[in-house]
């Protein structure tokens, strides 16, 4: 699953030992040594600071049915004259934490470059999509109720202290994830206290809740995901249909009919040559990648690299208005000479 000096080894210690006893299997509990999160309550405020987060990378929960509506902890904007909802406004949050509601943010690994880092690091590792939710709950608070979770579950403790009660496995597989009204009633597997850098596991679909223990809890919750009927579907789709070849609009009942047989000929070949492991590994590749769609390590250029070569660079890769008017002459130049 991941070398010794990984991510992965740093939270739980020996990889094959957690992989062999704890992996989809059961929660547990790490106090690993200097783990630091890349977000915490500094990182936050940061993000406040600068302004631009907004819904829906931020929203205020509750575990009492009570919904919060985005302007009770958002503001509007005025920009070049037309107003815009849904930016964080840190009075409104903090009001809002002191009656007892928590703070969720969506996708750190999105808008945070070293979240995003870590993030495609572990993705590596697992070989499986990984996203970042921040939660910010007070004392007593509980953001969400007893639910499960589409994906196993690395909880890193940031500040404060928070309880947490992981119960058993979906008795199958017919199980979907979300709230659980009842499921305080099925075994208990795990009661802990999280202080700063502990780090939690919860194995995907495991019922759990959290209760802020101590001061202003903060945790930094990396998803990773793992793969659904969905993705083996997509997975088969994409494997029969490679090297098809068959009109994409087919006219007439002739060539539809045509195009009938050389589908069916097309997938009762291709499927014949396709394995369950096949299907598997497409399946795992597609969902370890980001929903960007790009390669998990890619790094795309930055302005300050544009700009550095920028004047340097051959006149046929810049963009400007004198290539945008060169374009419409040839256009134009074009079109005058066919008359």
């Amino acid at each position: 699953m991941s070398t010794p000096s990984s991510t992965l080894a740093r939270w739980v210690g020996d990889v094959g030992t957690f992989t062999r006893e704890r992996w989809q299997r059961g929660p547990a509990v790490f106090t690993p040594q200097n783990v630091v999160a890349p977000f915490g309550l500094d990182e936050l405020d940061a993000a406040f600071d600068g302004g631009l987060l907004r819904t829906p990378y931020l929203e205020m929960v509750r575990s009492d049915k009570v919904v919060v509506p985005p302007a009770a902890y958002t503001a509007p904007r005025v920009v070049h004259g037309a107003t815009y909802d849904g930016f964080a406004d840190r009075a409104k949050v903090l009001s809002l934490l002191r009656d007892g509601a928590t703070l969720l943010l969506r996708r750190v690994d999105q808008w945070h470059p070293a979240t995003g880092e870590l993030v495609a690091r572990l993705s590596g590792e697992l070989d499986r999509r990984v996203e970042a939710f921040f939660f910010v709950t007070p004392l007593g608070g509980q953001g969400l109720a007893v639910h499960r979770d589409d994906a196993d579950v690395f909880v890193l403790q940031v500040a404060g202290r928070k309880t947490w009660y992981v119960h058993d496995a979906p008795a199958g597989p017919d199980w979907a994830p979300g709230e659980l009204a009842d499921d305080e009633h099925s075994p208990r597997l795990l009661r802990g206290v999280l202080a700063p850098g502990d780090v939690l596991y919860v194995p995907r679909g495991f019922a759990h809740r959290a209760v802020g223990a101590a001061g202003l809890s903060a945790h930094l919750s990396l998803t990773v995901r793992d793969i659904s009927l969905r993705d083996l579907r997509s997975a088969l789709e994409r494997l029969v249909t490679e090297g098809l070849d068959v009109p994409a609009l087919p006219l007439g009942e002739t060539a539809i009919a045509d195009a009938c047989e050389a589908l069916l000929a097309h997938y009762r070949a291709r499927l014949g040559a396709v394995s369950a492991q096949d299907v598997r590994a497409a399946a795992r590749a597609q969902q370890a990648l980001p929903l960007t769609g790009t390669a998990v390590h890619a790094a795309p250029e930055t302005l300050v690299e544009a700009a550095r070569t920028w004047e340097t660079a051959p006149a046929e890769t810049r963009v400007g208005l004198g290539s945008v008017g060169r374009t419409w002459r040839k256009l134009r130049d074009a079109a005058n000479a066919e008359r």
